[in-house]
């Protein structure tokens, strides 16, 4: 009986088996293969177009309602949209890749904010503070290549980096990543000839630029016309800073013929470019133009008596003029033309600096008179004009005047205790109510009842907040009767933060009673002894 069933049971099977085969279509068979190849790990999946194109030669009897050329262009038309389905998907996974790649890789920002740590910096997508960083010539490229990620940037301060010399281009080729940048600040780069004409091509791409400030680079001098040539109409710039940069006459030349297109210029320092004088004879109408100048400083220029002449014509026609610096240049107090009195017609004058200008009585007069229609005065330095010295009273009147008068320089002016003695009188009248700072240093010509005579009336400078009494380097002297005057007043000035007394010999006793001052009146005063 176990036989018998167990051969119907296989004949059961065999016949099973047999009808599914016969069930099953050829293209089922396939089907089944690419099936089972395609759930294999490691391999790539099979894509029905290409199933379908292996049996298009295939003829598996009419589908319904369909003729075999319907079913062919039915299939050819799949095929197609099947293709480009395919393109699609290796599309998508190409740029899901793509966006793994980038999200690995840091970001602009991320670049600059790392640039600027490894600096010991504060990133700010503004303001780009990066003076006495000791940059490499590597920082000044790879700063060159973040430029693109700070399209908000308005200031670059460079300073004090010698590498910058001789890179520039590298950065100024970026430039037009960042036009809104408004400062550019270049101080002691060591700028080559190459860095100077970088940064004059430069000027078409910084079209919003206001402050330009190449201080202290030696190289320039003798080549500013590499960057003055490409100044045109239009240009914005507000400040122009050349200090200190071996300016030529030649220079200061070029530098004339580029002022017709700074129509905007607010400050000019070309100062301490002592081989620029000379440079100005040709200037007059173009320094003329700047209706808007605010602040001109031309201090150890050696101007010649030709600049002179220039600078008397032009300086009364600069109308807005607020600061002016000639000091250290000789030749304003010995020429003929009557540049000071001229500067009565400049009424908003608040700083004027004369300086070591070899006054004499008659030039000083002409000043005195001039300062008589300057009445928002704030600045006057004459220091280092022997002729001042017994001569004050010609200035009484315009110090009058000058209510807003903060900042007030005789240092080695040769002053006599008639000059301190009129200071005091002015004060008790009630003028210089405003003075902040009095340099009296230097004047060892003053004796010490003069010194006495000051002191008495020194309580009435409520706002002063520094003086000088100092003596000269070569020289020293015991302090007098005045010492015990001086410390009465001090306590009566509560602005005073800074009293400079070099060079006086003080007794034991003076010392002691010095050094107690603060801690006795409660005071912070910096005595600078």
């Amino acid at each position: 009986m176990s036989a018998n069933l167990l051969e119907d049971d296989l004949h059961c099977c065999q016949d099973k088996l047999e009808e599914d085969i016969l069930k099953s279509s050829p293209f089922d068979f396939v089907i089944k293969q690419f099936q089972g190849k395609r759930s294999s790990p490691g391999k790539r999946k099979e894509h029905p177009s290409a199933i379908k194109k292996l049996f298009r030669g295939f003829d598996f009897g009419k589908s319904e309602g369909k003729d075999r050329r319907e079913i062919e262009e039915t299939e050819i038309n799949n095929s197609g949209a099947d293709d480009q389905s395919e393109k699609e998907d290796l599309s998508v996974e190409d740029g899901c890749s793509h966006l793994i790649s980038e999200a690995e890789s840091p970001s602009g920002e991320q670049r600059f904010n790392q640039f600027m740590q490894r600096l010991g910096k504060k990133p700010n997508s503004k303001n780009l503070d990066l003076n006495n960083c000791a940059l490499s010539a590597a920082d000044v490229i790879e700063l060159a290549s973040l430029l693109p990620f700070l399209p908000e940037l308005e200031e670059i301060s460079l300073s004090w980096n010698g590498c910058v010399g001789g890179t520039l281009k590298a950065l100024t080729d970026h430039l037009h990543h960042v036009n809104l940048l408004k400062v550019l600040r270049l101080n002691s780069c060591r700028l080559t000839a190459e860095d100077v004409t970088s940064l004059g091509e430069a000027f078409e791409i910084v079209s919003q630029l206001e402050e330009l400030d190449l201080s202290w680079n030696s190289n320039i001098g003798g080549k500013l016309s590499l960057l003055t040539k490409k100044l045109q109409k239009g240009c914005k710039l507000k400040l122009l800073k050349i200090t200190d940069c071996n300016l030529t006459a030649k220079d200061g030349e070029s530098l004339d013929t580029a002022l017709q297109h700074l129509a905007e210029l607010r400050k000019l320092d070309i100062s301490c470019n002592k081989e620029i004088g000379g440079g100005f004879k040709d200037s007059t109408a173009h320094l003329a133009s700047l209706k808007n100048l605010e602040v001109l400083d031309l201090h150890q220029c050696s101007v010649t008596e030709e600049d002179m002449t220039v600078l008397s014509q032009m300086i009364p026609l600069l109308c807005s003029l607020q600061e002016l610096n000639l000091s250290s240049n000789k030749n304003v107090g010995v020429s003929s033309d009557p540049l000071l009195g001229r500067l009565r017609f400049l009424p908003k004058l608040k700083s004027v600096a004369i300086s070591n200008c070899g006054l004499d009585e008659e030039s000083f007069a002409s000043l005195a008179e001039a300062a008589l229609h300057l009445p928002e005065l704030k600045i006057l330095d004459l220091s280092w004009n022997k002729c001042v010295g017994g001569n004050l009273k010609l200035l009484v009147g315009a110090l009058k005047l000058a209510t807003e008068i903060q900042v007030l320089r005789l240092s080695s002016c040769n002053l006599v205790a008639e000059d301190l003695a009129l200071l005091t009188l002015l004060t008790q009248d009630g003028h210089l109510a405003r003075l902040q700072k009095l340099d009296l240093s230097y004047n060892n010509t003053i004796s010490d009842k003069g010194w006495v005579i000051f002191c008495q009336g020194l309580a009435v400078f409520k706002e002063l907040s520094e003086l000088d009494v100092s003596l000269r380097p070569s020289s020293c002297r015991d302090c007098g009767t005045w010492f015990s005057e001086l410390l009465a007043a001090l306590t009566k000035l509560p602005a005073l933060a800074e009293l400079g007394m070099q060079r006086w010999v003080l007794s034991e006793s003076q010392r002691k009673r010095l050094e107690s001052f603060n801690q006795d009146n409660k005071r912070n005063i910096r005595f600078d002894c």
